[in-house]
């Protein structure tokens, strides 16, 4: 049992199980029946992902030190209880069941999803490195 830290739309692996979409908006033409199907996620938990603001922050992060802030940011975000209960839930749940999080983005180390796997790792989750 774990959590692995995907990119959706991409092919799911084997056992993968529950795959969530941690992003801010569904992805665009695709239709809410289709979503599954199409490997994007099962289930969305737009509540992990970035504000409206931070996606656009860590859209313009064109070098190290713009991305670095949007990481702390983005980290203080996760932090507000809501969130922070969150993770924990994910952290949990990855040691009995087999589950999925992810995003859009192509390179996960320009990808909140990277920040994600930090958090969930900090917090005892069995994370599966691809």
């Amino acid at each position: 049992m774990s959590v692995r830290i995907v990119r959706l739309g991409s092919q799911r692996t084997a056992g993968e199980g529950l795959r969530i979409g941690t992003v801010r908006r569904p992805p665009r033409g695709v239709r809410k029946e289709d979503l599954a199907r199409r490997d994007y996620y099962d289930t969305w938990l737009p509540e992990l992902a970035p504000s409206a603001e931070l996606v656009a922050q860590a859209q313009a992060a064109d070098d190290d030190r713009a991305w670095a802030a949007f990481a702390r940011a983005y980290r203080r975000e996760l932090q507000a209880p809501a969130a922070a209960h969150l993770l924990e839930l994910l952290a949990a749940l990855s040691h009995t069941t087999s589950l999925a999080i992810g995003c859009y983005c192509e390179d996960e180390a320009r990808c909140h999803r990277s920040i994600l796997r930090a958090a969930l790792t900090e917090r005892g989750a069995a994370v599966v490195s691809d």
